[in-house]
């Protein structure tokens, strides 16, 4: 099968009345009431007199869909009248979260629909609780993605995002007997009210096969792809909506459809298994996010994952481009496509083997408009988080890919030698081939078939040039740019904290929805002492709702007069849950020990392990037999609690977030690359107790040093420490209180059932090197605690301190970010 597709959904005709029919009336109360009826009827099928709750959601939801679809047709005509360039963002993950009351408040409709509803006999926040969470990211990555496509549209830049439709998602962790246990996410179940199916938008995304070599007409040598095995990438558009601006941008999902839906002559032979053998393994590819890699199978399914997303997503920019009526040689002038980390690498190869194979490029030519197109973005330090995949795995899936690579890679190499004569080593070094392991290094591939590399923070992007790509920053130090992340305040606070929202508002306007540097006016009341009582009263109200969510999700009671320490994020050794549970352990030995100086605290710790990540599932599991010990136990029973909410996902983390006073941000300095939940955290009203990591360090400089709760070694001082020799038991024998807690957790304590249940943590921190370095933070990180405690007790001056964490936070916006972008990197402008 050839690449091609059928002809494209005409996304660019404007949405008028006459031929189309009269576009959606929503001007008044009763206008929005007939909508809803009418959706009701004709599209869900049921009267209004027998609807359920989840019926007057997607009646809701159809109605505000069918704006958004208009609003996107005439964004995409000016885009067209304007002939602009627009940025492509390729990601494996987008956490949008819910979506009702988001497209509500930016359209402006919010308080009409609400009141319609009510009208109907419906609340609007019962029938938005029917709605799933769309299950398309892990962490913090697909949470950053999603905020960037919301910043896009909110500030018309000319933007379009692409990622796979997963059937399943990540999965749905349970806590059963302590441990998580995964199952599938089944959001799809009741349909996805946002999304228009596009079965006239397919693309063939080949696999396998060999490549043929002849020479044409000319002599030159061919290269062809042939006798593949072809799946069909099947599109799925959700709008995007912006602001208050009326632009509206789309995240065009590619879903996995056989080629054909079964052989008919296995099916005549009675053989129906066999007969449908081929469409169950294509359609595998958008099943579930990130199938485990833990074994070959896994690690070949999420291989063809990938590729299957950037090969469906370069035919359909290509197309697009096409339409457009300008030449391929144009590419770069008018597509900018943006590599959210390693997950769409192989988009350059796939570029390359489109404009050589289809298009007739020579491979110069080919490789100038690719490397004039991509931009990649860094997210990781740690080399083992750098994705490589095997040759030989590339070979079998990807002959022709892998044959470009070593084009790709030979040239490249070239140009090295050219830098650094007699430099042999730095060859092996920079080269995408790494010889020794016989595997493909996806990240060098990343920096050199891209413009601009980017960091996330600025302390990232510094280790990046100096760590990570240093022999790559000597090559092309112009190419390396850092772009700290952000966070849409329209989400994180206008959304998931109507109070605090509210009260921002009245006291400085509106203009921070758009413009979050607007709120550093919020810094004149923090001396108001009735403003503090407002705003004390609403951190109060969220934090009851987040005590009802933990006593629902975990059968425990909290009181909200405590103090709310919270750490929700991806379980992983490097962001340090275990620095905080070894310190909840002290805690609860102080108290059990007859220390009455410590204010009453709650913890509460939230997040996925990856399914075959062994510690840090031992991780969860032993939170969960420490939380038994420590809420069942009278002496310390309303003085410290611990809970593990199980399945954290965007809905949860807009109950948590608002709700938290303290906000544990602790990885190991040098190994997170930004962060942004230290940044939703602050931005809500809690103080933040962190390593100098990430984005935490311009968060301290932007709220100031007597405004965060500062912790742990440098990155300078990791390192260090680690090049002179780390000596773990040291730290361990020199500290009691922490000796302690590390032998109550290897002795059993928590399990007495099963008293050796933790020795490979025991081994990890101490036998096998800890190489996370919780032993050497530990006295800093508990002195700091001890910090946090004091300041607590005093209200008045703690309310002081959360004012000015959300007065200072304008710099943390994705609007920033985005235009950060928009200027270094993808030379665009707003739609006017």
């Amino acid at each position: 099968m050839t690449d091609q597709t059928v002809p494209m959904d005409q996304d660019i005709q404007p949405a008028t009345s006459g031929d189309e029919g009269d576009l959606i009336a929503l001007d008044t109360i009763d206008d929005i009431k007939r909508q809803l009826k009418s959706y009701l009827v004709h599209n869900v099928g049921v009267s209004p007199s027998y609807a359920s709750q989840r019926d007057w959601l997607y009646a809701a939801a159809g109605v505000v869909r069918g704006l958004l679809s208009e609003q996107y047709m005439n964004t995409a005509l000016r885009e067209r009248e304007q002939d602009v360039r627009r940025v492509y963002y390729l990601s494996l993950e987008y956490l949008t979260g819910r979506s009702l009351i988001k497209n509500l408040l930016d359209t402006g409709l919010y308080e009409k629909v609400r009141q319609a509803l009510a009208e109907l006999g419906q609340d609007i926040e019962a029938v938005s609780e029917f709605e799933y969470d769309a299950a398309l990211g892990n962490g913090g990555l697909g949470r950053l993605a999603a905020c960037f496509l919301d910043s896009l549209a909110t500030h018309s830049y000319p933007g379009f995002g692409y990622g796979i439709r997963y059937e399943f998602g990540m999965f749905t962790q349970r806590i059963e007997n302590g441990e998580q246990v995964e199952h599938p996410e089944t959001w799809l179940r009741y349909g996805n009210p946002w999304e228009f199916e596009r079965p006239n938008i397919i693309y063939p995304v080949r696999f396998r096969g060999r490549i043929a070599s002849y020479k044409d007409d000319r002599g030159q040598d061919v290269r062809q792809w042939v006798d593949t095995e072809d799946v069909i990438a099947m599109a799925y558009d959700v709008p995007v909506s912006g602001h208050d601006s009326g632009v509206v941008t789309k995240l065009r999902l590619w879903s996995a459809r056989a080629t054909r839906d079964f052989d008919l002559k296995y099916f005549n032979q009675g053989n129906y298994i066999d007969a449908v053998k081929d469409k169950t393994i294509s359609e595998n590819l958008s099943k579930v996010l990130y199938p485990a890699d833990t074994t070959l199978m896994g690690q070949e399914l999420r291989l063809m994952q990938e590729y299957f997303f950037v090969s469906a997503s370069l035919q359909d920019i290509l197309a697009r481009h096409n339409r457009s009526g300008h030449s391929l040689d144009k590419l770069p002038e008018k597509v900018c496509i943006q590599l959210n980390d390693t997950h769409p690498s192989l988009a350059i190869p796939e570029l390359m083997r489109l404009l050589i194979d289809q298009y007739g490029y020579s491979y110069e030519k080919a490789w100038d408009i690719t490397s004039h197109t991509f931009n990649y973005t860094n997210h990781t330090l740690l080399p083992e988080a750098l994705e490589t995949w095997p040759i030989a795995m590339l070979e079998a899936l990807l002959p022709r890919h892998l044959d470009l690579i070593y084009k790709i890679n030979f040239a490249f190499l070239q140009q090295v030698k050219i830098h650094f004569p007699g430099q042999p080593d730095i060859l092996s070094r920079l080269s995408l081939v790494d010889d020794s392991h016989r595997r493909i290094r996806m990240a060098h591939l990343c920096v050199v078939g891209s413009s601009h590399v980017n960091g996330v923070a600025a302390l990232h992007t510094d280790l990046m040039r100096i760590n990570v790509f240093a022999d790559f920053n000597r090559l092309t130090p112009e190419k390396f740019i850092n772009v700290t992340n952000g966070v849409t305040q329209r989400r994180w606070l206008l959304q998931s904290n109507p109070g605090l929202s509210s009260l921002i508002t009245e006291a400085i306007g509106d203009r921070w929805r758009t413009d979050l540097l607007a709120i550093k006016e919020l810094e004149k009341f923090a001396d108001d002492t009735g403003f503090r009582d407002r705003f004390a009263a609403v951190k109060r109200a969220n934090k009851v709702r987040l005590a009802a969510l933990v006593e629902t999700r975990c059968g425990v009671r909290f009181s909200p007069d405590s103090l709310f320490d919270s750490q929700v994020k991806r379980i992983h050794e490097y962001k340090r849950q275990l620095l905080n549970l070894l310190h909840v352990i002290t805690l609860y030995n102080r108290l059990c020990d007859g220390d009455d100086d410590i204010h009453p605290r709650n913890v509460i710790i939230a997040g996925k392990s990856a399914p075959g990540y062994f510690l840090a599932k031992q991780i969860i599991h032993l939170i969960n037999d420490v939380a038994q010990v420590i809420n069942n136990d009278p002496r310390t029973r309303g003085r410290l609690g611990l809970a593990f909410v199980p399945n954290y996902n965007v809905s949860t983390a807009e109950i948590v977030i608002p709700g938290t006073d303290l906000s544990e941000q602790i990885s190991t300095a040098g190994t997170e690359a930004s962060g942004t939940g230290n940044m939703k955290f602050a931005l809500n009203g809690a103080l933040t107790i962190g390593t100098l990591d990430g984005a935490n360090i311009e968060i301290r400089d932007a709220v100031g040093e007597e405004n965060i709760f500062i912790c742990g070694m440098t990155a300078e001082g990791v390192a260090e420490m680690r090049a002179h020799g780390y000596r773990p038991w040291d730290f361990y024998h020199n500290n009691p209180a922490l000796k302690r807690a590390v032998d109550m957790i290897a002795s059993g304590f928590f399990t007495p059932d099963d008293p050796h249940r933790y020795q490979a943590i025991y081994d990890t921190l101490l036998s096998h090197g800890d190489h996370y370095f919780l032993m050497a933070d530990f006295d800093s990180y508990a002195a700091v605690q001890d910090q946090v405690d004091k300041a607590y007790r005093d209200q008045g001056t703690w309310v002081r301190k959360a004012i000015l964490n959300v007065a200072n936070m304008g710099t943390f916006s994705s609007d920033r970010s985005i235009h950060d972008y928009a200027k270094k990197i993808w030379n665009i402008s707003s739609l006017t």
